[in-house]
């Protein structure tokens, strides 16, 4: 079992950057590709970004690309998203995912955190 804990939401004003985390519970998460999805109030969860279980490759959806950034320090268990020149249709709940055998842009990832709220708002 795989234990996801987001951090790092909170509300930007338009333009801004917010800086998000995502810590797990595990020995090593290099044995986990791992990705981010979103879902606004009344939209289907889509996807934002994923990286491969060494980082060296990933994937963005087009309205974030360019825009954020994912990480990931497998020293430390952890994986991070970097948002910047954020817009109001970015407002949503964040959640990181996890999965062994999984790396893409669906929702096929089979661990999944609570998600942190990112408001974008003037």
């Amino acid at each position: 079992q795989v234990e996801l804990v987001e951090s790092g939401g909170g509300t930007v004003q338009p333009g801004g950057s917010l800086s998000l985390s995502c810590a797990a519970s595990v020995r090593t998460i290099s044995g986990y590709a791992m990705g981010w999805f979103r879902q606004a109030p009344g939209k289907d969860r889509e996807f934002v970004a994923a990286i491969s279980w060494s980082g060296s490759r990933t994937y963005y959806a087009d309205s974030v690309e360019g825009r954020f950034f994912i990480g990931r320090d497998n020293a430390k268990n952890t994986m991070s998203l970097q948002m910047n020149i954020l817009r109001p249709e970015d407002t949503a709940v964040y959640y990181c995912a996890a999965d062994r055998n999984y790396f893409g842009y669906f929702d096929d990832y089979t661990y999944w955190g609570q998600g942190t709220q990112v408001t974008v708002s003037s």
